[in-house]
């Protein structure tokens, strides 16, 4: 996750408080997806960025998992995200993302 959305779910964690907000992310690996979910829940993981050493506490998902997938209208994933989905390992990115959040956030 780059430092500028780093600082931009600070900021808005802050604000709003992490009940509030739930991060939305979309990166093509299983890996850089839980990197990314570790970051908002447990804090930045390479220390360079805003969130080092700041626990946030925020669920992530990625868009191919069904919690979210389920809350977009059918026509609009299949022409933002359908093509994606058929390139990606999804089943890794939604267990990978799971895992992450088991480890930081408690059970689902």
């Amino acid at each position: 996750m780059d430092l500028g959305n780093q600082a931009r779910i600070k900021e808005l964690a802050e604000k709003y408080g992490k009940d509030d907000i739930v991060v939305i992310i979309g990166g093509a690996e299983a890996e850089a997806s839980g990197l990314a979910v570790e970051t908002v829940a447990n804090g930045d993981p390479a220390f360079a960025g805003p969130l080092a050493g700041v626990q946030l506490g925020l669920k992530a998902y990625h868009v191919v998992e069904p919690e979210i997938k389920d809350e977009i209208d059918a026509d609009v994933y299949d022409e933002q995200v359908g093509m994606m989905e058929m390139v990606l390992d999804v089943d890794a990115i939604i267990a990978e993302c799971r895992s992450i959040r088991e480890q930081f956030l408690g059970s689902e």
